[in-house]
This record gives C-alpha cells, structure tokens and sequence, in this order.
C-alpha cells in the first residue's frame, strides 16, 4: 500500500514538471523563429523575414493555450513588437537600420521571455552607455548641436530595449528611468546651461549603470532553487524508499526460499 501511495506521489511531482517542459519548448521555439527573422533581415532578405514572422503569429495562435506561462502583460508586449516587427519587413519605405532595429526590438523582447538570467537586452549596454556619456560630454561642454544628435541616438536605442526591459524590470524602476529621460528631454535647452538641471544626467546615468550591473550578475531566483532542491530531494528520498522496500522483499524471499530448501 505504501509503495502504491510513494509512486502515486512521484507521478504528481513529474507530470506538471512534464507539462512545464513542453510549454518551455514551444516558448524557445517562437524565440528561434524571432531569431531567423532577424538573421534573414541582415541579410537583406525582407520577404524571408516576414514569411517567419507571418509563421511565428500562425504558430502563436496556434499554442497560445501552451504558453499559459506568459503574463497578459508580455503577450501584449510580444504583439506590439511583432506588429512593428512586421510592418518593417513589408514596408520598402523603412530603411534597412529601422528595419533591424524594429526586428532586433522584437528579438530581444523573446528572448528576455525565455532568458533565466542575463537577457540579450542588456548586451547594449556598450553603445548605450557610451552614447550617453558622449551626450553627457556635449551638455557639458555647451555643444548643443553634438547633445541634440547624442541625445536622440541615446534614444533610438533606448527604444530597442525598453519593450524587453518591461518584461524583467519592475515597473517602479522603468517610471522612475522614464521620469529622468522625459525630464532631460523636455529640458534639453536648460541641460545645456544649468548645473542643477545637467544633474539629471549624472542621475540617470548612474541608474542605467547599476541597472546593467545588476542583471549583468543576475542569478537564479532562490525560491526557484527552493522548489528545484526541495522537489530533488522529495524525488531522491522516494526512488531510495522504493529501493530500500525493493532490497527487503528480496531479502524475504531469499529467507524463504532457504527455509524451503531445509
């Protein structure tokens, strides 16, 4: 009765890990797609690009009730940043870096989906921070035509990743880097000529860093590793329970297959 009860245990453990894993394989096989797309618009072949994200929508449709592990808030995120994905690659009137950034913007939106720790997003940490300090540089040194083209490419690139960032970000922290940019931006004659105002700059400057950083060594959520060790354990105690159970009836029969013998 108790090995009936232990394995009946076992199957309750395994089957929603099961159910976990094939939802977890369509999710990355939707990210794949994103990622042809993108390797097909460098290559300038546009048509190809929309052929997959017209199959990536088909294929979205198709599993939206295996990817129940997507919030309503990231499946709205993935239609907009699909929908502009699209309209670039069928639009002969977008240049081809709009189109890879429109592309790219939704690539790095699947892959925070699927991503555990360390999203592709947080790759651009590079030539954002590099822009910003050239802007920063500019404002500082009164260059108000330099700050203007620093400023709007700070921007563009922004713009890439903040559909992604929403998705591993809090919201309290994506308003209170909102609140900077339209700030500086609505300000921008001020930042090139007052002190307090360029200290705005120094601010956000400094919650871009410590954002980067802190997903740059971003690691598994403990309570994930709770429920992973917890389950192991649980698992690991049946199978031995099983073996132990398993050793002793053996024993018995050994026992009685001597006692037959005498």
């Amino acid at each position: 009765m108790k090995s009936r009860i232990i394995i009946a245990i076992m199957i309750f453990l395994l089957l929603p890990i099961k159910g976990y894993a094939e939802e977890t394989s369509s999710i990355d096989r939707l990210d794949q797609l994103s990622d042809e797309a993108l390797q097909m618009v460098k290559l300038h072949r546009y048509e190809d690009a929309k052929k997959l994200l017209d199959y990536f929508s088909d294929q979205f449709r198709a599993k939206s009730g295996q990817v129940s592990v997507l919030t309503s808030d990231e499946m709205r995120i993935v239609t907009v940043s699909h929908d502009e994905a699209v309209q670039a690659t069928a639009n002969a009137t977008i240049n081809h870096n709009e189109k890879i950034n429109r592309v790219t913007k939704f690539r790095l939106v699947m892959d925070a989906i699927t991503s555990q720790s360390q999203p592709l997003w947080t790759e651009m940490e590079t030539p954002i921070m590099t822009v910003f300090g050239e802007m920063k540089e500019a404002a500082y040194n009164g260059d108000k035509e330099h700050f203007q083209t620093k400023f709007n490419t700070f921007l563009s690139l922004y713009d890439v990743i903040y559909p992604s960032m929403k998705i591993n970000v809090t919201g309290e922290r994506i308003q209170r880097l909102d609140t900077r940019i339209d700030f500086i931006d609505r300000y921008r004659p001020q930042v090139l000529a007052d002190e307090g105002t360029q200290q705005e700059l120094e601010a956000l400057q400094a919650d871009l860093q410590l954002l980067f950083d802190e997903m740059s060594d971003d690691e598994a959520d403990p309570s994930l590793w709770w429920v992973i060790i917890s389950t192991g354990s649980i698992i690991i105690l049946t199978l031995s329970y099983v073996g132990w159970r398993k050793y002793k009836g053996d024993q018995q029969k050994e026992k009685n297959r001597s006692r037959g013998q005498k």
